[in-house]
């Protein structure tokens, strides 16, 4: 994990070393007025975004949350989960969608939610299903919901910079002595939106692995987690893509990426040697020594997911087994 955690921290540097950039730019030619109020406008609306955003997805997900004596052998898998964690025991809610998956979200690891959907409480064996919550207990852990949402703040100044002074002009003086600087300017900051924003996804991608290396770490067997991943990639592959359609802006929160599960369907096939629909110890120790080979496309598909390619990542779970 060391280096992805030095990835992670360089992504950082180097995206507060682009604003910073941009905002130098624009503050020439501009004036820090104009940076100061897209910075507070971002902010507002990243704010009302982050304490908003719990109750939106409640209502997306149709999500209630499990009274005591419901699911209990769930709720004991939570608290043991989050005791072994080192932090509060999450509400556990369920999802009335078929797709079989789950996700976690909250402001913070006192207000953490761990929700699973109806679907994958059919598909899921008990280890496997633990090893999902074990995944989903340590992106609250890690404050992943915290820390991309604050990265997102720096894609969404850059856009806001860049349509102002592209299509709006930077007032009648710039329009006078320099309007195709500002343009190029602003172009210049559109391109720095652009490369943020697949900076934000490659932030989520990384913090994907954390995940699945903090299930390890509470005690689940890698090849139950990839068991489980293999699974919901064949779950997801038989949900209607009209379906997923309308829960596209929450897949991020997903375990895994439902709009690209027939592709990685295919690829995982191969793991399932003896045909039983899932992957034991010895299917996952197998990969270890392989080496994956991603095409173009697939290469280019990775770097506008939220997810990592899944062999890729089962791969990565096969190192820690």
């Amino acid at each position: 994990m060391f280096w992805f955690r030095l990835r992670m921290y360089f992504l950082v540097v180097l995206m507060f070393a682009i604003i910073y950039a941009v905002v130098f730019m624009v503050s020439y030619s501009l004036g820090l007025r104009s940076f100061y109020f897209y910075l507070v406008l971002s902010l507002a609306v990243v704010f009302l975004q982050y304490m908003l955003g719990p109750k939106l997805i409640e209502w997306t997900m149709r999500v209630r949350y499990l009274k005591a004596g419901e699911l209990v052998h769930i709720q004991n898998m939570i608290k043991d989960l989050a005791m072994r964690a080192g932090i509060p025991q999450p509400r556990l809610g369920i999802s009335s969608i078929s797709l079989p998956n789950a996700f976690a979200f909250g402001r913070s690891r006192s207000d953490g939610r761990v929700c699973v959907t109806e679907g994958i409480l059919r598909l899921l064996n008990e280890k496997e299903l633990r090893a999902v919550l074990g995944h989903e207990i340590s992106h609250i852990k890690n404050y992943d919901v915290l820390t991309l949402t604050l990265l997102s703040i720096i894609p969404l100044i850059l856009y806001r910079l860049a349509w102002q002074m592209m299509y709006m002009g930077g007032g009648s003086r710039q329009r006078r002595e320099g309007a195709l600087a500002v343009w190029l300017i602003g172009m210049l900051a559109f391109l720095a939106y652009f490369i943020t924003n697949l900076l934000v996804l490659y932030a989520s991608r990384i913090r994907e692995y954390f995940a699945d290396r903090g299930s390890v770490s509470l005690g689940n067997p890698p090849h139950e987690l990839a068991s489980a991943l293999y699974k919901l990639v064949y779950g997801s592959s038989r949900t209607p893509r009209e379906y997923i359609h309308q829960i596209e802006g929450l897949k991020a929160f997903f375990v895994n990426d439902p709009s690209s599960a027939l592709k990685e369907l295919r690829e995982l096939k191969e793991l399932d040697a003896n045909y039983s629909g899932t992957i034991d110890r010895e299917e996952l120790a197998s990969l270890r020594n392989k080496t994956v080979r991603l095409s173009t496309s697939e290469k280019f598909l990775e770097l506008l997911s939220t997810h990592p390619n899944m062999l890729k990542r089962i791969k990565q779970l096969s190192r820690w087994g």
